[in-house]
């Protein structure tokens, strides 16, 4: 059996593929390898899915039908992990635009091409960021979508189109709204290569809402296996799942984790709340346990611990970095 992951190249593609490979399954990998961020980064978690003979990687604009439509005569996929997505919240306000094109009008063809090539199974990877706001935690899979950024407008925007056209289609759609999500190979905006750059660099590094945003972080790997499971799972009434460890924790209690693991002293200058970031994020995960059988959530410490070594161990640091990180 073919699947098709789409932003294979990506922090979650790449590790979902790594833990679909494990079990042996044939992935034919998608992505434009966009200048968002690094090409060469993306390239370097490419390199190493190429190792293994199931793994084939095809760089497409999944905007161009024509290209897409070929990918689909010739391998003819039977499962989509829809992954490729414009990320970044502050940068949706400085160009909304390339979340319409590459978050929403994307979507619209791979459902047109799963739909014409009879898929039949259809995953995509929504965000936490559709809830918005809340006052009332924690988050089920039912509660009220209030996203307050453009990237998270996109993504619930994505979520209608495809309830909508996979309705009566036969389609086993789900979808998956991931909490703040970190590890190995991630991506260099998110806080933990950001807050190592800064250190590294001797620079200040500016943490919001005095560092007092809440957050529920789930481990990379973590996400891939649960994603992996439920290959195994059957058409079910409950489409969207929630994936998250349910233990939330400030953001500045992170930091000072990840001080205990390092010698630089860093220089972190507190600012105000920035519009457009979620306060608290704090999921609910009884319907995914429910539903497959996953209970050991890495912890934060663990998961602090594993990535750190990670970067370490990392020797490329100059794609990204120009110092290294000096650590005990």
């Amino acid at each position: 059996m073919n699947i098709l992951i789409t932003g294979v190249a990506g922090f979650i593609g790449f590790h979902l593929a790594s833990e679909l490979l494990k079990k042996r399954y044939n992935i034919i990998g998608l992505d434009n390898l966009n200048d968002y961020y690094s090409p060469k980064y993306k390239n370097q978690r490419l390199n190493l899915l190429r190792r293994k003979k199931k793994f084939k990687f095809l760089k497409i604009d999944l905007k161009k039908k024509k290209d897409l439509d070929l990918v689909f005569k010739k391998f003819k996929p039977k499962v989509i992990f829809h992954l490729a997505s414009q990320p970044g919240i502050m940068y949706s306000f400085k160009n909304p635009k390339t979340y319409v094109t590459n978050n929403i009008d994307v979507t619209k063809n791979l459902i047109e091409q799963s739909l014409k090539n009879k898929i039949e199974k259809f995953y995509f990877t929504s965000s936490s960021s559709v809830y918005g706001n809340k006052k009332k935690f924690p988050i089920t899979e039912k509660s009220s979508l209030e996203p307050i950024n453009t990237y998270a407008k996109t993504k619930q925007q994505c979520e209608k189109i495809l309830l909508k056209k996979f309705k009566n289609s036969g389609v086993d759609l789900k979808i998956f709204r991931p909490f703040t999500v970190y590890g190995p190979y991630a991506r260099p905006d998110m806080i933990f290569i950001t807050y190592l750059k800064k250190v590294m660099s001797d620079e200040i590094f500016f943490l919001y809402n005095y560092g007092n945003y809440i957050r529920d972080f789930t481990y990379v790997e973590d996400l891939a296996k649960i994603l992996s499971k439920f290959l195994r799972v059957k058409k079910l009434k409950n489409k969207i799942f929630n994936i998250c460890s349910s233990k939330p924790i400030k953001v500045k209690k992170l930091i000072n984790i990840i001080n205990k693991k390092i010698t630089y002293k860093p220089n972190i200058v507190l600012k105000p709340y920035r519009n457009g970031e979620m306060k608290k994020t704090y999921g609910d995960n009884k319907l995914l346990k429910k539903t497959i059988n996953f209970n050991k959530f890495t912890t934060i410490e663990n998961g602090i611990k594993k990535t750190l070594n990670w970067y370490k161990k990392f020797n490329n640091k100059k794609i990204l970095y120009f110092n290294k990180v000096k650590y005990k």
